[in-house]
């Protein structure tokens, strides 16, 4: 008995000795000891940071399952990596159950926060800044899981990336809701996932407001059942400055939402006004004129629901994205439809080897109830010459999405 008591007593301890490790304000060594921190972490710890603007010139990586890293405030802690001398990343983080809250990291030479191949991963109260403001050379994404799983990122900001502000990539349960993007050329973007609940954010002064899409040559294909809903997305017409070689840098400033090579997609109860190309893109990857090596890639939209949004101010000035082929097209594009852009544009493309006669009923893309907002089928396959504006034949409906459900997450 008297040993029982012993090994619980030991036990005890052991659960009550969560390691909680606390830096100080000393400028000088923040840096060593914030990265010794990380490195001798274990599983239950949590790094509190001072308030404060504190320098850092290298990548800082955690490799530890079960860490939270807070700081004392979004606007309160600042790492800054003005003048970033070695990492891909301000913060890389391999390992899940994570957490990482209120502070900022500004001015990296890439990715802000990078998190790869984790399970349960929350980033909240989290800003990530280039403070230049939109420009090329900075880094290309600001809140960057891939590869992960229960991904919830929620009551941050994300400023200036010349890729996305916020992106989940390859990545599967995912909710982001109440953040706010702008000035990147992507705001959100929902990449070659699955299970995505994006809403109530706020996307605006980016190139595009929120994408979602599914590109070739990646691990990860076949992005699908994503909901885009009570999202704010408004004035997205930043001048692309993605490098031009990227996929982004074909995205047409002015774009609102935009779905590219998805399928089962709902959009319902968005605010999406006075993008100047279009309020509502669905695309496949076709339209890019990129050529397709990989055989098991599905480049077409299919099952597309936007219903019940409201639409307007839209399609006034399109000028295309940061690269010729994205010019051309939309040039071409005004040529045959005129201005402004009707705010809602499908490109017609369908796979014609299954579907010679055109999508099926399942397989449709439906646009309803979104006020007085038109609509153009632009037929880029027949380089549209028959463009079709009549919304009756895309006055259909698919059954309501599932809400996706995270562990631990209401």
């Amino acid at each position: 008995m008297q040993k029982t008591i012993i090994l619980m007593l030991a036990l005890l301890v052991i659960a009550c000795k969560k390691q909680e490790i606390s830096i100080s304000q000393d400028e000088a060594n923040f840096q060593k000891k914030l990265q010794e921190s990380l490195l001798t972490a274990k599983p239950g710890s949590v790094i509190n940071l001072p308030a404060g603007t504190f320098r850092l010139d290298r990548a800082l990586t955690l490799a530890e399952k079960g860490v939270t890293i807070k700081g004392a405030g979004m606007d309160k802690t600042i790492l800054s990596f003005k003048g970033q001398k070695e990492g891909a990343a301000g913060l890389l983080v391999s390992q899940g159950d994570f957490l990482i809250e209120d502070l900022t990291i500004q001015d990296t030479t890439k990715d802000a926060i990078k998190i790869n191949g984790a399970k349960n991963v929350t980033v909240r109260r989290v800003k990530t800044e280039w403070t230049s403001g939109p420009q090329e050379s900075n880094g290309a994404y600001g809140i960057y899981p891939v590869q992960c799983e229960n991904v919830l990122v929620e009551d941050s900001v994300a400023i200036g990336a010349s890729d996305a502000g916020i992106y989940i990539g390859q990545s599967r349960n995912i909710i982001v809701r109440r953040n706010r993007a702008e000035q990147n050329v992507a705001g959100i973007e929902i990449e070659n996932s699955v299970f995505a609940d994006v809403y109530e954010n706020v996307a605006t002064n980016n190139t595009g407001g929120i994408l979602v899409f599914d590109l070739p040559d990646l691990p990860v294909q076949g992005g699908k059942n994503t909901r885009i809903f009570k999202n704010e997305i408004t004035k997205n017409n930043t001048k692309n400055f993605a490098p031009s070689g990227n996929i982004v840098a074909t995205v047409p400033n002015g774009t609102g939402l935009m779905i590219m090579a998805n399928d089962n997609i709902e959009a319902f109860e968005n605010t999406i006004t006075d993008n100047i190309t279009a309020n509502i893109l669905v695309v496949s990857y076709l339209i890019t004129d990129k050529p397709i090596k990989d055989k098991n890639y599905d480049p077409y939209p299919e099952s597309i629901h936007v219903h019940n949004n409201k639409v307007s101010g839209g399609g006034k000035d399109p000028t295309g994205g940061n690269n010729l082929a994205s010019k051309v097209a939309v040039t071409g594009l005004k040529a045959k439809l005129g201005e402004p852009f009707p705010q809602m544009l499908w490109d017609g493309i369908v796979n014609k080897t299954k579907y010679p006669d055109g999508l099926p009923k399942d397989k449709n893309i439906c646009f309803r109830d979104n006020g007085p907002a038109d609509f153009a089928n632009f037929d880029a396959p027949g380089n549209m010459s028959n463009i079709k504006r009549d919304l009756a034949a895309h006055n259909c409906s698919y059954p309501p999405i599932a809400p996706i459900s995270i562990p631990g997450v209401k």
